[in-house]
């Protein structure tokens, strides 16, 4: 029943269209690259030659439309030269299998571990595994080698050359990460006017911070508004959770909680101001009223105390951001670019080689993710040309090409794509069969329809791997009928070769899986391990606000979001899993996790009431930093051996707190309470006697089967579990 539902899930995912917006200039000069190349070689050579040079131009052009903060250009140059390099290399070792299998085998596997460098390189490298598969002419000699990796390192060169030529959106892609960061905040403030305690997913600054790291020629052409707005969206995050929070900020009812949900919604209309004008390039409205309620009237002002402190310092902050919506991101005097410190720094694609060396190292283990996709990437490759080549079917490639494409890392991307593929495949060639017994033979027309093709591919990639699969079967089509293959031929072996691929390809993770659910107490002990380290650097700079302590603090704070995003991803995962949960039931792993963000939001708030560097010495903080250190890296171990933790030394260092004489830092103290409430949480959730460690599987195994049970009837709907 637990595979059938999921199975269920996994082709609904993969049948899904992704509401996104669609990019159809890019799609166009994309396709026109391809068109380029095609036209080209049928003109100077021969249609069978120009199947074999279109390969690089549609993968290098492809690999553009990547998740990737490196110009565009630049990927579609490296892709191109990955395409060209594996294609010399496999027509070298084509022919016999005695040197083309282990080629195959290793390369195959560097290319899974290629994920450690992050999707865009493991997707990119994917493709070089397929470009080494396809023999669509083979070559006789090492020159007829060279000369194709030529003409499909070509097919790089042409898309970026068009790029080049034909920019859209530059900076598109960190424009729209910063200001999704800021509108991520101004959401959060809203949140916040209804629900005071709301959490705050770190994701798009996560995602921001990483779009802000360039290369040195980047940061000398890098637009003026990309330099401050996120370190200024960086610091109104904290603010607001502590202006809106009824325990160290505005009071719970009164004026005072109503002035501050006044502040909470200029702030947000201010923000989303920033973030539009981020996103545009141009000056943006703020809404009429808005610069009224930021003003903080000093005899009148209506909050007090920490929360009147948090008012004053928002709008100081929001001042800032007025001026960025204003000025259309056109600072009065930009920010020095010469020094490496004023920017993130990101190695050029000549130093990228030791960053990988370190990505991929850590990753050499056999429990790693990557490592086991590498190894399943690897021997299905193998496997799916051995079974293919002995199939009395032309272009037996294609079933090793369809699993090496459809794999992912984890189990619900890998099982959504295989089945998005087959029927991609299915209606695509269903529909370029029509039209070519329509059309007849015509290699000129069917080079037109092969770049229509990839057009609406191109324009549909991001909507749902289906639909844009469905575009690329028909162009696989048209390309070979172009290069002279019958579709009565072509077709049928298309659609077997592909359920073929697909089919070894889930079945590799069901032989050798890399299940998340039995990793959740690790990843979870993760978060919490980072989450202690963080609320002490935050202690700590209250304890003695100096310029090292507070770098410990920012360190510290993006280790915790590091670690959190890693739990989310892995939690997630694991609830798309058939496999029962082992060492944390869905229920507890749900109460844990509130637990943990309650705790990481009590820090963040204390963040906000961070001293000056010319504050007092504060001596019941770092006694309380220490204590939360050494118990939150003991509950951490404890979490992962199914342990219940303890939090003596923190009980002990606040109650040393409470006889101090003269506490005057009322901010501190209640946000430490409120620390100490969120690890009790966390004990509750995770904290089970012998006899519930005995029946709690089962316990969830009963509650799972009843949600499935009242699925089936209609009566409620499923809870997604494990």
């Amino acid at each position: 029943m637990r595979w059938l539902r999921t199975f269920g899930e996994v082709v609904r995912s993969g049948l899904t269209i992704d509401e996104t917006r669609l990019e159809p200039l890019l799609a166009l000069r994309t396709a026109a690259g391809v068109a380029i190349v095609i036209g080209s070689a049928l003109w100077l050579v021969s249609p069978a030659y120009a199947a074999s040079a279109a390969l690089g131009a549609y993968s290098a052009g492809g690999a553009t439309f990547q998740r990737t903060w490196r110009p565009r250009k630049v990927i579609a140059l490296g892709a191109g030269a990955g395409l060209a390099l594996s294609t010399f290399v496999g027509y070298l070792a084509a022919g016999r299998l005695v040197t083309f299998l282990p080629l195959l085998a290793v390369w195959a596997f560097a290319a899974g571990m290629a994920w450690a460098l992050g999707s865009t390189a493991g997707i990119v490298a994917a493709t070089t595994v397929g470009s080494m598969l396809v023999t669509i002419t083979l070559p006789t000699s090492v020159g007829r080698a060279l000369e194709h990796a030529g003409v499909i390192a070509l097919g790089g060169v042409a898309q970026a050359v068009l790029i080049l030529l034909f920019p859209i959106r530059r900076w598109g892609a960190h424009r729209d990460a910063l200001a999704d960061a800021l509108a991520a905040v101004a959401d959060y403030a809203r949140r916040l006017r209804h629900d005071p305690t709301a959490p705050f997913e770190p994701e798009p600054l996560m995602t921001a911070r990483d779009a802000a790291a360039v290369t040195p020629s980047q940061a000398r052409t890098r637009p003026s508004v990309l330099h401050g707005p996120r370190g200024l969206a960086e610091r109104i995050l904290p603010v607001v959770a502590a202006l809106a929070d009824p325990d160290v900020g505005a009071p719970a009812e009164g004026p005072g909680r109503d002035r501050a949900r006044e502040l909470l919604a200029a702030a947000a209309d201010v923000l989303d101001a920033a973030a539009r004008t981020v996103r545009r390039g141009t000056p943006a409205e703020v809404p009429a009223g808005t610069a009224e309620v930021l003003h903080v009237d000093e005899e009148h002002e209506v909050l007090e105390g920490p929360a009147r402190q948090a008012a004053e310092r928002l709008v100081e902050l929001l001042g800032e951001a007025l001026e960025i919506a204003g000025s259309g991101g056109v600072r009065d005097k930009a920010p020095p670019q010469n020094a490496s410190a004023q920017f993130l720094v990101r190695p050029t694609m000549f130093r990228l080689l030791p960053v990988a060396v370190r990505a991929v190292r850590p990753e050499l283990r056999r429990d790693s993710p990557v490592f086991r996709h590498a190894v399943r990437l690897a021997a299905v490759a193998t496997l799916g040309y051995l079974i293919a080549s002995r199939l009395p079917l032309n272009h037996g490639y294609w079933a090793p090409i369809a699993s090496v494409m459809v794999m992912r890392p984890d189990f619900h991307r890998t099982y959504a794509r295989a089945v998005a593929r087959l029927a991609g495949t299915l209606a695509g060639v269903a529909l370029a069969t029509g039209m070519v017994r329509a059309l007849g033979p015509d290699a000129h027309v069917f080079g037109a329809l092969a770049v229509v093709s990839v057009a609406l591919s191109y324009t549909l990639i991001r909507t749902g791997y289906a639909y844009s699969q469905c575009f690329t079967a028909a162009y696989v089509v048209f390309l070979l009928g172009m290069g002279g293959q019958a579709w009565e031929q072509t077709v049928p072996e298309r659609v077997v070769l592909t359920l073929i691929g697909g089919a070894l390809a889930m079945l590799a993770y069901v032989v050798f899986p890399a299940w998340e659910t039995p990793r959740l107490p690790g990843r979870l002990a993760d978060w919490l391990a980072a989450n202690g380290r963080y609320a002490a650097a935050v202690l700590r700079s209250h304890a003695e606000p100096t310029g090292e302590h507070r770098a410990d603090m920012r360190r510290a704070l993006l280790a915790s979001r590091e670690a959190r995003v890693a739990w989310q991803e892995a939690y997630e995962q694991a609830r798309q899993e058939p496999v029962r949960p082992r060492g944390l039931t869905s229920r507890e792993a749900e109460e844990a996790e509130e637990a943990l963000k309650g705790f990481d939001r009590a820090a963040m708030v204390m963040e906000s009431h961070v001293p000056q560097a010319d504050s007092r010495f504060v001596p019941e903080a770092e006694r309380l930093a220490e204590a939360l250190e050494a118990d939150t890296a003991q509950a951490a171990a404890d979490v992962r051996e199914h342990r219940n933790p303890d939090w003596g030394r923190v009980e002990d260092a606040l109650h040393a707190w409470e006889g101090a004489a003269g506490d005057r830092s009322p901010v501190l103290r209640r946000g430490a309470e409120l620390q100490k409430r969120a690890l009790e949480d966390l004990a509750t959730a995770v904290s089970r006697t012998p006899l519930e460690r005995d029946v709690g599987s089962a316990r969830e195994e009963r509650r799972v089967r009843a949600a499935v049970a009242a699925e089936d009837d209609g009566s409620a709907p499923g809870h997604r579990g494990g």
